[in-house]
């Protein structure tokens, strides 16, 4: 089919949305909503930003023909960074499908709708309302953030003992808690890569790999392959710690005889009081449930900033970039 055709139809219902519905990027989520159509291209702004961002024909063409060029399953990973609006905004288009969870952008006969358009959203929705997950290291995040504002850890020297037990007791859990939780996301995840094929989100890479884990056999199994091929069992055995220990003890022997020995003095959580972190992590909700008028607007703010400084920093670009006469684009 003619991109000419399919570019009206694109432009058709984008023209029918909502003047506030509001749209979303594939991988980084980025929200943004469309402000104008033209013949030649479509414009949108971010709803952090207030500048607007021209998406151009060619570059939805160029996009067009990428999807056919795979067989009609384009790889989302393969976009630039500043290339996801096109795919989000080419699903309004009923033949072709964003996939988020699969990270494809597909063409179908069968009508879609995008899954990245919230048509219903409206200016009371500019800032999504924030649910609290029901996971320990998000309750104990929430506790180490606030006792890092309220100390100043870039001179611990000075921080005081009571003060760097609570943030010690709290790095301690999040660690605990944070590993506990990846091990979970690692075990889903395996089931989604494929090897040597990396797959990228806003803050990086993930890719699977294969370890090797070695442990000997039986030792005379082992002593015997290593004799047979003309190697003498002694200059593969070792001194046995393990043994050694034994023979310390019915000898008179000293640790120091035959050990060399290094000590290190470290730090380890003794408890942990629940009740007390239970007690501080309420009275931060309420305080933060309480926060209104242009506190709780300068408060997004620097939420925003910092989550902009973030991205920033992070963003990792992965997969082949495509380019076209037009410069920037997909």
């Amino acid at each position: 089919m003619p991109f000419d055709s399919t570019w009206h139809n694109l432009l058709e219902n984008a023209e029918e949305l909502q003047s506030e519905a509001t749209l979303v990027t594939p991988l980084s989520r980025k929200a943004f909503r469309i402000t104008d159509t033209q013949e030649h291209r479509i414009l949108i702004e971010y709803r952090d930003d207030d500048g607007t961002i021209p998406l151009q024909r060619d570059q939805f063409e160029t996009l067009y023909r990428r999807i056919q060029d795979s067989l009609g399953e384009f790889e989302l990973d393969r976009l630039p960074p500043d290339a996801e609006p096109y795919a989000t905004v080419l699903s309004l288009h009923p033949r072709f499908e964003v996939d988020d969870r699969e990270g494809t952008l597909s063409e179908s006969e069968t009508p879609t709708g995008s899954p990245l358009v919230d048509a219903d959203a409206g200016k009371d929705d500019a800032v999504e309302e924030r649910e609290e997950p029901d996971v320990d290291v998000y309750a104990d995040a929430f506790l180490l953030i606030d006792a890092l504002e309220r100390h100043d850890v870039t001179t611990l020297e000075d921080v005081e003992t009571a003060a760097l037990v609570n943030i010690y007791t709290l790095l301690s859990d999040v660690q605990r808690n944070a590993n506990d939780l990846r091990q979970n996301v690692r075990s889903v995840l395996l089931d989604r890569l494929h090897h040597d094929r990396p797959v990228s989100g806003q803050f990086g890479s993930v890719q699977r790999t294969t370890r090797r884990n070695r442990s000997l056999k039986d030792d005379e199994i082992v002593l015997n392959a290593l004799e047979a091929v003309g190697i003498d069992r002694e200059k593969v055995t070792t001194v046995d710690a393990n043994k050694v220990d034994d023979a310390l003890e019915v000898t008179d022997l000293s640790e120091s005889d035959v050990y060399e020995i290094e000590e290190s003095e470290y730090v380890r959580k003794a408890e942990v009081d629940e009740d007390e972190k239970e007690t501080r992590l309420q009275g931060l909700k309420d305080r933060l449930a309480e926060t209104s008028g242009e506190e709780a607007e300068e408060l997004r703010e620097e939420i925003e900033e910092l989550e902009d400084r973030i991205e920033e920093l992070t963003t990792f670009k992965s997969g082949t970039s495509f380019h076209t006469s037009a410069g920037s684009g997909p």
